[in-house]
């Protein structure tokens, strides 16, 4: 029997996860397997990384499998002989921990830390080749100190700037949200509550700057989903059009400025809409007016969007439409937004469904001038036609396809100085000041003389104060803070006070990914040929949920700093892969909508609500501990190990897919690793470990080409992400494996064998360490190459002929691969099957496609 110092004690023949796993990440850490190579070239690394978690106290199976995806796809490229750069850290600032140490009366400081020691030890548990020591977590002085370095080059560029806006207030956490951070309900994604309105003077990053850029370069992100994409090309929302000017009647020297993707609707626009805080609003006196001004802001406010009524209020102003002088009244609408275009619209209710509506409630004209045929003529309209077709109602236009109208309508007006060609972005800028302490505090010094005045870059970080107190369930504010708050201006020395708000916690993890590269660095956020090396991130997994927050500000980030010249690269991610959701049975009552805990249910065959005896849908949803289906990874772990908690994972669902969890398929991985460490254990104890006997040539063909097969799929499965049909290769081989390893000779036993260990090892690399020491090897087996399959051992001695008769299927035979014509016409004639088919007919015609069919025509 060979065994290692390093190996367990194999003589139980049983297989104990966690004597091997406990042991393995010993050795690992011991031996500094995974710590980064520095010494390779750009075009000889990967650096592969997970979306680091938020430390919010325990892992989930969500983390779980975005940590075990990465991880094998680091081990994989190891094995590649590539030089992996696998770091982890914290996304530890933000409203989460505040609120939970307020909850507690801690501070959020000591309640991140321990939990950031709690996931740590939990993550270890999983085996992770992380390299520990580029470790970090946003909440650190010498993390932030450099976020706070970035902001301030941003502010020397010109990207950074403060203004009174109307914002996302959350009543609940009482901060301000960016427009990524409020769902398509009105809610804030974080607290859930119906998001305010309110005015406050805040600071924002121009990232308008780059929308051009940010949509042109998704056309390079080969690697990313199409969703992804597609969503970011929706935030940006680039919409080609013009400026079109209407003069007001009161007032000759004042226009309106709309902007449209429609103009070849010009003719049929029958009014103006215009925003509640439009500024031809500051010109109206009429009191009643102002009143239901005031009324339409308050229900705006008080409103979600898909809640909200058309409402219009008219006002005394008529607008001049350019292309035909007539006149047209200028309304007050709930529909116009202040932050999209101009604040006005033009209403066009023959073409457009909401303008239509509007139109219908305050009996305002409709005018036709796009039929779907030249022939048809005009009818009533029941609803909008917003179809292309051709131009009525026009003067010199009509006739025209509404598409060529589009184009000679906005030259007509550029010619006629009242349109101008206008790109206009649905992308705002990023709103980066948060109401909370928990955050990276502002540089910014604020002087009653100088104004705004960014700190000094000797003079960071602006530390976070740690003296707090927590009162009527709020941490105090850090302009209470006297002792923080009051300072000098950097510019003339005067008294003066520092900025209060905190950073959004997204610009801490906009830019983390560029830290691990230089991670130790004390003089600056990271080292420009660091970055150059090793970025764009190889292979970036996370949720989909970050398409448009995290990910378009990391894009923004990257650019914006590279414009810095403090790096070269254009996008930080080449591979993005977007992992599914974890699932587990929900049992909720149709009855009440309540969910009910599994604990409570006596019969799972039919499970019915304790409390009513009602029936319970069984649904598969996301692991939540609102509907009682969370299942704790450290639970799975410690019951059957961490390698079978990775291989269900892998192995369950294509990665990109939704996982349902189910016991009886871990299990079944627990089972199939017990089988492996069998067959290893039997192999190694038993008198043919060192001899040949029963040798068979069939057999040894046999294996040697499951092997070859086996190194073929699994590979091209990892490459391509299908890690659960790379486990399913992995089950055959094994099963060939076990079927032959006695009836080859002991070469290529030992090879088969061996070569198994390094394909299991990126997805269960504790036992596969294991067995390649029982099998007699010193040497970690993560330190091996990745084996190469043979084209020769895969080639066929033969294949399966297909015999037809007029076309029509009527045998099949295995013929060699090198007959040739004669030798297949041959052996197909005197086939029982085909001579009952031809005999005393005539055969015309013989058609033999080599490798596939022979076509006889009789």
């Amino acid at each position: 029997m060979i065994t290692s110092e390093n190996t367990c004690d194999s003589t139980k023949n049983l297989y104990n996860p966690f004597e091997v796993e406990k042991k393995w990440q010993k050795v690992w850490a011991k031996d500094d397997l995974y710590k980064t190579d520095e010494s390779t070239s750009k075009k000889n690394k990967f650096y592969a990384l997970s979306m680091f978690p938020y430390p919010s106290g325990n892992l989930h199976m969500g983390h779980v499998r975005n940590y075990v995806i990465t991880d094998l796809i680091a081990r994989f490229q190891r094995f590649q002989g590539k030089a992996v750069l696998h770091p982890m850290g914290w996304d530890a600032f933000g409203l989460p921990a505040e609120n939970a140490a307020i909850e507690r009366g801690i501070n959020p400081n000591i309640w991140t830390k321990q939990n950031i020691t709690h996931m740590k030890s939990q993550l270890k548990l999983l085996g992770l080749s992380v390299d520990w020591d580029r470790e970090f977590a946003t909440c650190d002085e010498n993390y932030y100190v450099w976020t706070q370095y970035l902001f301030l080059e941003l502010h020397k560029a010109g990207l950074i700037y403060q203004k009174e806006s109307e914002v996302n207030w959350d009543p609940i956490d009482k901060t301000v949200l960016a427009n990524e951070q409020v769902d398509s309900e009105g809610k804030s994604w974080r607290s859930g509550a119906i998001v305010e309105k309110k005015l406050l003077k805040q600071w924002f990053l121009k990232i308008t700057n780059y929308a051009d850029e940010l949509l042109k370069d998704l056309d390079k992100l080969n690697y990313w989903p199409e969703r992804v994409k597609i969503m970011q090309e929706n935030w940006i929302g680039k919409s080609t059009g013009a400026n079109i000017n209407f003069r007001i009647d009161l007032y000759e020297n004042e226009k309106i400025n709309v902007f449209t993707t429609r103009p070849d609707t010009l003719f049929g626009v029958t009014y103006l809409a215009i925003s509640v805080n439009h500024p031809l609003i500051k010109k109206i006196t009429d009191n009643n007016t102002l009143r239901e001004i005031e009324k339409l802001k308050i229900y705006l406010k008080e409103t979600h969007d898909k809640d909200k009524k058309k409402i219009g209020i008219p006002t005394k102003f008529k607008a001049i439409n350019p292309i035909n002088s007539e006149e047209i009244p200028i309304w007050i609408g709930s529909y116009v937004l202040d932050e999209y275009g101009t604040g006005a619209v033009m209403g066009v209710p023959a073409h457009d469904q909401r303008d239509f509506e509007f139109a219908k409630i305050y009996s305002i004209n409709i005018k036709q001038v796009i039929i779907k045929h030249k022939e048809d003529t005009n009818s009533k309209l029941e609803t909008a036609f917003t179809e292309d077709g051709f131009i009525v109602n026009s003067g010199d236009f009509n006739g025209l396809s509404n598409n060529d109208a589009k184009k000679q309508i906005k030259e007509y007006g550029e010619i006629n100085g009242w349109a101008e060609n206008k790109i206009q972005y649905r992308l705002r800028d990023w709103l980066i000041s948060r109401q909370r302490y928990w955050g990276c505090p502002i540089p910014i010094i604020k002087c009653s003389k100088c104004g705004s005045v960014p700190v000094k870059k000797d003079d960071i970080p602006v530390i976070l104060p740690n003296e707090i107190k927590i009162t009527s369930n709020k941490i105090n504010s850090l302009g209470s803070n006297k002792g923080w708050i009051n300072t000098k201006c950097p510019n003339c020395g005067n008294l003066a006070t520092r900025e209060t708000d905190t950073m959004d916690t997204f610009m801490c993890s906009s830019w983390y990914f560029l830290r691990y590269p230089s991670s130790k660095c004390l003089t600056k956020p990271f080292e420009k040929e660091k970055v150059n090396k090793w970025l764009p991130v190889d292979q970036y997994v996370g949720g989909v949920e970050h398409a448009i927050l995290h990910l378009l500000y990391a894009r923004f980030l990257t650019k914006a700093l590279r414009d810095s010249n403090l790096f070269d690269i254009d996008e930080p991610f080449k591979k993005l892969l977007t992992q599914g959701m974890v699932q587990s049975a929900a049992y909720k009552n149709v009855l009440t909508g309540k969910y009910v805990s599994p604990s409570e249910i006596k019969d799972f065959t039919n499970p019915k609500d304790p409390n009513d005896n009602s029936s319970l849908e069984v649904l598969f949803e996301k692991m939540s501990k609102s509907k009682y289906n969370g299942i704790d990874p450290e639970t799975v772990i410690k019951k059957y190990g961490a390698d079978t908690a990775r291989m269900f994972i892998l192995f369950k669902a294509p990665p990109e897919k939704d996982l349902e969890w189910g016991d009886s398929d871990v299990e079944g991985q627990y089972r199939f690793l017990c089988r492996i460490w069998k067959l290893f254990i039997e192999y190694a104890s038993s008198e043919y470990s060192e001899s040949e006997i029963d040798c068979d040539q069939t057999n040894e063909t046999f294996l040697l080409k499951s092997l070859n097969i086996a190194i073929k799929e699994i590979t091209n499965d990892i490459k391509n992400n299908q890690f659960n049909t790379a486990i399913s290769e992995l089950m055959k081989f094994y099963n060939s494996l076990s079927s032959n390893l006695y009836h080859v000779n002991n070469g290529l036993r030992k090879d088969a064998l061996e070569k198994f260990c390094i394909l299991l090892a990126p997805f269960a690399p504790h036992i596969a360490d294991e067995i390649w020491h029982i099998i007699g090897n010193s040497k970690s087996v993560h330190l091996e190459k990745w084996p190469l399959f043979s084209a020769e051992a895969l080639k066929e001695d033969s294949y399966e002929l297909v015999i037809q008769i007029n076309g029509k299927v009527r045998d099949k035979i295995n013929i060699g691969i090198d007959s040739s014509d004669d030798e297949i016409k041959k052996y197909t004639l005197t086939r029982p099957n085909v001579k009952k088919w031809i005999d005393h007919k005539t055969i015309r015609k013989i058609i033999i496609v080599k490798g596939k069919i022979i076509n006889i025509v009789v």
